[in-house]
């Protein structure tokens, strides 16, 4: 316990770092992955190739990964931007399948009649397909940003500032309430993340609760 009351700042310091990865990186993975599951639900052709494509993603070593994307990039190895990218690959890769299924869960009878009340194929899509989609894709989220939180710990081995320091360091030294921090600390902002979400899909989806998005 004297090592968790020593440091309280450089917890604070990691666990600030850690979001800063995380959050792009979650954002950046659900926005690039409406546009393409909305090609896998609108060409059902295209779409075992793309969900395909996200399975295959994530099953990608996340260290391999880590080293190899400087080569495209340009970045450092250590280089936030190099840790964020990584992340985003991972998040569009567990997000494409849900995003998916949620745009194939929205009835047909519905935007049958949303295009005979004139909504073109962009109108329809925003104003309809993807509101009443909100309930799946929000779950989809909440999945995507727990494992993108529990993912960051891995830049740590790297040298990146995170709450994976915690692990190196503390394992390196035997200290092993610094491990222990780095842990809790790791769960604790997942569920705070995921919490956020709940919540602000309650608001902005008040049917979400009905339909087992937003549980």
């Amino acid at each position: 316990m004297t090592w968790l009351g020593n440091n309280w700042p450089t917890i604070w310091a990691a666990a600030g770092a850690h979001l800063a990865l995380a959050l792009p990186a979650i954002a950046l993975g659900f926005l690039v992955s409406i546009p393409v599951a909305w090609l896998a639900h609108r060409y059902h052709w295209t779409r075992f190739a793309l969900v395909t494509l996200g399975s295959l993603l994530y099953a990608i070593p996340s260290l391999p990964l880590l080293v190899v994307l400087p080569l495209v990039l340009g970045t450092g190895v250590r280089d936030d931007l190099n840790v964020v990218a990584a992340l985003s690959v991972y998040a569009f890769a567990l997000m494409i399948r849900a995003a998916t299924d949620a745009l194939d869960a929205v009835p047909a009878d519905v935007t049958t009649a949303a295009t005979a009340l004139g909504h073109s194929g962009p109108q329809r899509f925003l104003a309809v397909e993807l509101p009443l989609a909100g309930p799946g894709l929000l779950a989809g989220l909440r999945v995507v940003s727990v494992s993108t939180i529990a993912l960051v710990s891995v830049s740590g081995v790297l040298g990146t500032n995170s709450l994976g320091m915690l692990f190196v360091n503390g394992f390196q030294r035997g200290i092993l309430a610094e491990v222990m921090a780095g842990l809790v600390a790791t769960v604790v902002l997942a569920l705070a993340v995921d919490l956020l979400l709940a919540g602000v899909g309650r608001l902005a989806l008040p049917w979400a609760g009905r339909t087992g998005g937003g549980r």
